[in-house]
């Protein structure tokens, strides 16, 4: 029989994102259980932790259960991969979502963003916490600049987020977006780095020495109205698409009384995982710049706004 595959994450319907379909444009697929070299595709960021033909040890080990919530069990330690990114060699899609915090929706004050990471068994991978002080918070609103720390279950800081305080329109295209993320803290695997474009939300993933790996686009009207909203992840010429990050719709009443938000990333299950982490920072950085309502509760439809 045919080994049982889990189903696809919600908000991710399109079957060229299921798993074991992670790398369209006839991108060859590495045999079951090895990560083996894609020929042609390092400017791409498809790089394997492993020599050709070496095998992903399996994983023994049950998953973990801490204070009720059901951690993914932790993956052998792998060579030249930052430690913590382990999990990361395992999934081709992650889910990520935003906490709800109780005293944001009563005052309209706002605090700390706190995040699950899980996989599509709905295992926590990760924890993502906001470390803001209360004053940035609060006047410079989804513009702030953060640091946000990402631990895995034993309590280890694996990744770490931060933004420096950009202008937030395209008007003034010499102080975009950026992000900078390191794996561990204190080291820079890659960046995230907004291209302007006059109604466009583009980005592009660059590795640790600022080489462009991944470019990605979103839509014009960025607006989470009764659907989900997706931004391309794309081959550095942009004609090939090789993942998501889809800000799911949620149901009308929390969009409408919460900022907290619950988004989906797909990549290919070859990715490096360095990659793959600063994937996950662009999320991030997507969801404070369009998606972290301000003071006034209105969402940023565009990068003109």
């Amino acid at each position: 029989l045919p080994a049982h595959q889990p189903a696809p994450a919600p908000g991710f319907s399109n079957t060229n994102y299921a798993p074991g379909n992670q790398v369209p444009c006839d991108y060859p697929q590495p045999a079951p259980g090895t990560y083996q070299g894609v020929a042609g595709a390092g400017s791409y960021g498809f790089h394997s932790p492993f020599p050709a033909g070496f095998a992903v040890p399996p994983i023994q080990n049950q998953p973990i259960v801490k204070e009720g919530t059901i951690w993914m069990p932790v993956p052998p330690p792998l060579p030249n991969c930052p430690p913590g990114l382990e999990y990361l060699t395992q999934i081709d899609q992650i889910l990520i979502h935003q906490q709800i915090e109780l005293l944001e929706i009563l005052t309209g004050f706002e605090t700390n963003n706190k995040y699950e990471i899980k996989n599509t068994l709905g295992q926590r991978v990760y924890f993502a916490a906001e470390d803001t002080d209360c004053c940035t918070r609060n006047c410079c609103g989804p513009s702030r600049p953060f640091t946000l720390r990402i631990i895995d279950n034993l309590g280890h800081e694996v990744i770490t987020l931060q933004r420096p305080l950009r202008c937030s329109s395209c008007c003034f295209p010499c102080c975009l977006q950026e992000l900078e993320v390191q794996a561990p803290p204190g080291t820079p695997v890659g960046y995230v780095v907004q291209n302007w474009h006059p109604c466009l939300p583009k980005f592009t993933i660059q590795d640790e020495k600022r080489m462009d790996i991944l470019k990605i686009a979103g839509p014009c009207i960025v607006c989470s109205c009764c659907e989900d909203v997706n931004f391309e992840v794309k081959s550095v010429d942009e004609t090939c698409t090789v993942g998501r990050i889809s800000k799911q719709w949620t149901g009308l009443l929390k969009e409408a009384v919460t900022d907290a938000d619950n988004f989906g990333i797909t990549f290919p299950m070859d990715l490096d995982v360095k990659m793959k982490a600063v994937m996950i920072g662009a999320c991030f950085l997507i969801d404070f710049m369009f998606f972290d309502h301000a003071g006034d509760k209105q969402q940023r439809t565009g990068v003109w706004q």
